[in-house]
C-alpha cells in the first residue's frame, strides 16, 4: 500500500502544470500524508495478529531449551543456545519468511493452501503430490491451532504463581476460564477486540525488549551469542544432546507461519517493517537479557521468564503475559476460520456454517462448528498436561511440518512462477529445508511424552479430507456417467410434449455440461418445463479473488436452455442473488420473484461393494451431514426453493 501511495504522489506532482498550482501538492500532499498514516497503522495491526504467538515465545522458548540439558548449563553452554534462539529467529523467520516467501503471494493473499493454488497454477494443471502437501500442511496447522491457546495461556497464567505463592492451587481453574471466555467471545465478533490487538502487543515486546536489557549486564559475555559461530560450536561440541536441544529452540520460531498467513490483511510492507523495526529486535534483547541471567543466577532457569522482572512488576508482568496469550491465541483461532473457508473452497472440506461479525471488514468471520472443537480439543490438552512445560513436548512437530510443506511448494512457485528455473530453486530452498528437517528430526523425539498429539489429529484430518476429495469425486463421477449431455437434452426437449410454464428454472449443480438429476426428476414426476431452463454451476478457482468483469460466463444452449457459470476466489463468500443481477449485463433476465431454484437433496447408504470401503463411506455420509444447508451457504431465498430428493448408495 506504501508503494502504491508513493506512486500516486509522484504522478500527482510530476503532472504538466501541477507547480503553477496551488491545489495539487496539497492534494499529493494529503494523499502521502493518508497513505503513510494507513501503512503504519498497518504495521501496528501486524504487531498484534501477526506476530501475537511468536511473541509469546520468550515465556518458555528459553526456559524450555535449557532444560532440555539435562544439567544446570556452564556460562559457554548459555551463550550457545541463546546463539541458537537467535539465528533460529534470523535464519527461519527473517531470510525464509520475510524476504523470501512473503513475495510468493497469490494476488495478495499468503498461506499453506494460497501457495499451493499458487503453486497448482504454476505447473498449470492439477497435481496429486501437490495437493497431498496441501491437504498435510492444512492438517497439521490444526495441531498447531489447538495447542498454542493451551500452551500460551497455561505458561502466562503460571507466572502469577511466580508472582506470588496464593495463586498456585488456581493455576488449571484460571487457564480454563480464560480458554472457555475466550472461545465464548467468538461469536460476538473480534472487530472491538482486534482494536486493541497491536498497542497491547507494542507494548509487550516493548516490556520485553527493556526486561531483557536490564539482566545483559548481569553477564555481558552472552552478547558473544549474536556471533552464529557460538551456535555452531554448541552443535559440534553437544553432539546428540545438541540434537535434543533444538526441539526447545524451535520454540522461539513457531508462529512464523503467521507472517505468511496473514499477508493478505496487512501487506507485505507493514509486516517486515513490524518485524526488523520492533518485533526481531525486542526478541533477541529479551533472549540475550534472560541469557545474561541464566549465566548468574542459574536457580532462576525454572521460572527464567518471570524471575527477569523486579519483585514488584512480576504480578502486572503475568496480567499482561495472559494477555498478550490471549492475543495469540485470537490470531490462531482466526487462522482456523480462514483456513477452513479455504479447504470449504478448494473442495477439501464440506460447506459448513460461516457467520460474517462485521458488516464493514469481509474477512471477521466466525464457524461455530469449527469453534467448539477447537475449544474441546484446547481444553482436553490443559486437562491432559497440566503445566507448559509438559505441553511443550507435544509442540513443534506440527509446526515443522507445516513449514517443510511450506518450502517445498516455495520451491514449484519459484521455479516456475518466478522464472528462476528449478536448479536455483532448489539451490536457494535446500538450506531452509535442512533446518526445518534438522527441527523435525528433533521435535520428533518428543513423541513419547505428547509429540504423538498433534500427529494423530493431522492425521485424522488428513482422512477426513481426502475421504471428502474422493466421497465426492465418487458421486461426480458417477453423475457423469449416468447422466445426459445437456446440448442433448436440449435438443431432445424440443420435440417435448411436456407442459410449459412461466418464469424461469434454476438448477444447481457441478456439472454445467450436463442435465442435472434435479431437472430429470422434475420432469419426470411433475412433467413440466419453465419457459427458461438456466443450468447453473459455481465454481471455485485456484486464486483468493475474482475480478467482477470474469465472474460470470453464460452460454445459451437453446431457446429454452442455457448455462450459467458463476467463479469465487476461495477467499470469497458466494451470493448468488448478487451475481445473478450482475448476469443481466450478459443476456439472462433475471427477475427473483418469477426464478424458482431447484436443489438436489441427495442421501446415501453405505455399500462395501460400491465405491470406497465401508468404514471411508460411513465416514463421508457423516461428513455430508455435516455440510451446510446449500441455499443458505449460497445465500437464496428460502420461498424461492425447490428441492428434489434422491438416494445413492456409495
Amino acid at each position: 500500500m506504501t508503494d502504491s501511495s508513493r506512486a500516486d504522489g509522484a504522478s500527482a506532482s510530476s503532472t504538466p502544470g501541477a507547480s503553477g498550482t496551488h491545489g495539487a501538492p496539497a492534494a499529493a500532499s494529503s494523499h502521502d500524508h493518508g497513505g503513510r498514516r494507513r501503512f503504519w497503522t498497518l504495521t501496528v495491526g501486524s504487531v498484534g495478529v501477526v506476530y501475537g504467538d511468536i511473541g509469546t515465545s520468550p515465556l518458555y522458548a528459553m526456559r524450555e531449551t535449557l532444560l532440555h540439558l539435562g544439567h544446570t548449563p556452564s556460562p559457554h553452554e548459555v551463550v550457545g543456545i541463546v546463539s541458537l534462539l537467535i539465528w533460529a529467529l534470523i535464519v527461519v523467520v527473517t531470510f525464509k519468511y520475510v524476504f523470501i516467501l512473503l513475495r510468493a503471494d497469490n494476488h495478495g493473499e499468503g498461506g499453506t493452501l494460497s501457495l499451493m493454488a499458487l503453486a497448482q497454477n504454476a505447473l498449470g494443471r492439477n497435481s496429486t503430490a501437490l495437493l497431498a502437501l496441501g491437504i498435510v500442511g492444512a492438517a497439521l496447522f490444526y495441531g498447531d491451532a489447538i495447542l498454542t491457546p493451551a500452551i500460551s495461556v497455561l505458561s502466562a497464567v503460571e507466572g502469577l504463581k511466580v508472582a506470588t505463592p496464593v495463586f498456585q492451587p488456581y493455576v488449571l481453574p484460571i487457564t480454563i476460564a480464560i480458554i472457555v471466555a475466550l472461545y465464548a467471545a467468538q461469536s460476538s465478533g473480534t472487530g472491538m477486540v482486534a482494536a486493541l490487538f497491536g498497542p497491547v502487543t507494542v507494548v509487550w515486546f516493548l516490556v520485553l525488549a527493556v526486561l531483557g536489557f536490564i539482566h545483559i549486564f548481569d553477564a555481558p559475555m552472552v552478547l558473544h551469542a549474536l556471533n552464529p559461530i557460538e551456535a555452531f560450536q554448541f552443535l559440534l561440541e553437544h553432539g546428540f544432546l545438541a540434537f535434543v536441544v533444538l526441539g526447545g529452540t524451535f520454540l522461539a520460531v513457531t508462529g512464523a507461519e503467521a507472517l505468511y498467513a496473514d499477508m493478505g490483511h496487512f501487506g507485505r510492507g507493514p509486516i517486515r517493517t513490524a518485524w526488523l523495526g520492533l518485533v526481531l529486535p525486542a526478541l533477541v534483547i529479551n533472549y540475550l537479557g534472560q541469557g545474561g541471567l541464566a549465566i548468574s543466577h542459574p536457580e532462576a532457569i525454572k521460572d527464567l521468564f518471570f524471575l527477569t522482572a523486579p519483585e514488584w512488576f512480576r504480578l502486572p508482568l503475568a496480567l499482561l503475559a495472559c494477555l498478550a496469550t490471549v492475543v495469540a491465541s485470537q490470531a490462531v483461532i482466526s487462522g482456523a476460520y480462514s483456513l477452513t473457508r479455504q479447504a470449504m473452497q478448494l473442495g477439501l472440506l464440506p460447506h459448513l456454517e460461516v457467520l460474517h461479525t462485521s458488516q464493514t471488514e469481509a474477512g471477521q468471520i466466525y464457524m461455530p462448528k469449527v469453534n467448539w472443537l477447537m475449544l474441546a480439543g484446547v481444553l482436553a490438552l490443559v486437562v491432559l498436561f497440566q503445566s507448559s512445560s509438559a505441553l511443550a513436548a507435544a509442540y513443534g512437530i506440527a509446526v515443522t511440518g507445516t513449514m517443510i510443506v511450506t518450502t517445498m511448494l516455495a520451491v514449484v512457485v519459484i521455479a516456475r512462477t518466478w522464472g528462476f528455473g528449478w536448479a536455483l530453486a532448489v539451490a536457494c530452498m535446500t538450506p531452509f529445508f535442512i533446518v526445518d528437517v534438522a527441527f523435525l528430526g528433533a521435535n520428533m523425539l518428543k513423541l513419547p511424552d505428547g509429540g504423538y498429539i498433534p500427529l494423530i489429529l493431522g492425521a485424522a484430518i488428513v482422512v477426513l479430507m481426502w475421504t471428502w476429495i474422493r466421497g465426492v469425486r465418487f458421486v461426480e463421477g458417477r453423475i457423469q456417467r449416468e447422466s445426459i449431455p445437456i446440448s442433448e437434452f436440449a435438443k431432445s426437449m424440443g420435440t417435448s410434449s411436456a407442459t410449459r410454464v412461466k418464469g424461469t428454472a434454476m438448477y444447481l449443480t457441478s456439472s454445467p455440461e450436463i442435465a442435472p438429476p434435479a431437472l430429470l426428476h422434475n420432469l419426470k414426476h411433475n412433467k413440466v418445463l419453465h419457459e427458461r431452463n438456466v443450468i447453473l454451476s459455481v465454481r471455485t478457482e485456484r486464486q483468493p479473488l475474482v475480478a467482477e468483469e470474469d465472474r460470470i460466463e453464460f452460454h445459451k444452449v437453446s431457446d429454452e436452455f442455457s448455462t450459467l457459470i458463476v467463479r469465487y476466489g476461495f477467499m470469497e463468500d458466494p451470493n448468488l442473488p448478487r451475481a445473478l443481477a450482475q448476469a443481466k449485463a450478459h443476456g439472462l433476465p433475471f427477475d427473483m420473484m418469477k426464478t424458482s431454484f431447484f436443489v438436489g437433496r441427495r442421501s446415501y447408504r453405505a455399500s462395501a461393494s460400491v465405491g470406497m470401503p465401508l468404514w471411508q463411506d460411513h465416514v463421508f455420509i457423516a461428513l455430508v451431514r455435516q455440510s451446510y444447508d446449500a441455499t443458505e451457504y449460497f445465500r437464496i431465498p428460502a420461498g424461492r426453493v425447490v428441492e428434489l430428493g434422491n438416494q445413492m448408495v456409495v
